[in-house]
């Protein structure tokens, strides 16, 4: 009795996807959790999610993803969410009201936010520079403006952006903001994002996560 009751529970949670990539996030979540899982390195392109059997898991062939206990899910920012309100703590929902709102700015942080970061990202560094476009740069910054005054004016007010305290929705903001690392004009004028960014980053279970990524 005494054995089987000191054994360590199975690891259920998986987590798919490489450090340089969306699953960062899911990785820095887990660790902030304090969550046993295990992480299956899946790449870009067909040897990686493209391959059959990654697509056998997910049909989307995007990274990342989550096994949790046989449950299905992708999208960095929803896989997160679904996380902390499992495992509760105070980087989840305190009540339906905090949900409501960690919703809406991971909604905001998608819609307003992560499609110009990419872009911007895109066109200055992944992409060999023959095919940079210097105006999509331009255009991409210029779309960012009115949320990150938005955000700026946010957190000058409230430090974070729900409950006064690092949640689960400044975790996903954060790791959306990290790829303005290339066009660091876009932040020059913000000092509340730039320490809110720098604050996250330098949390021990971010660190924990990044180290697996390199940089």
């Amino acid at each position: 009795m005494g054995n089987a009751d000191s054994r360590k529970p199975a690891v259920t949670l998986t987590i798919y996807g490489i450090a340089r990539s969306r699953a960062i996030r899911t990785l820095w979540m887990a660790n902030e959790l304090g969550l046993d899982y295990q992480h299956v390195q899946v790449g870009y392109g067909p040897g990686g999610a493209g391959s059959p059997a990654f697509l056998a898991v997910s049909p989307n062939g995007r990274v990342p993803v989550i096994d949790d206990n046989g449950l299905i899910l992708w999208e960095s920012l929803a896989i997160n969410l679904y996380l902390a309100r499992c495992h509760g703590g105070p980087l989840a929902p305190a009540d339906l009201a905090e949900d409501g709102q960690m919703t809406s700015w991971g909604f905001w942080t998608a819609l307003e936010i992560e499609q110009h970061v990419s872009t911007a990202m895109y066109h200055t560094q992944i992409y060999d520079p023959a095919d940079r476009k210097p105006e999509m740069v331009k255009d991409a910054l210029n779309k960012l403006k009115a949320p990150l005054d938005v955000l700026e004016a946010h957190l000058t007010e409230h430090g974070y952006l729900v409950g006064r305290r690092f949640t689960v929705a400044d975790l996903n903001l954060i790791g959306c903001l990290f790829n303005l690392r290339f066009t660091p004009q876009a932040l020059a004028d913000k000092p509340h994002i730039q320490a809110y960014q720098q604050a996250g980053l330098a949390r021990p279970a971010a660190q924990a996560a990044w180290a697996l990524r390199g940089v």
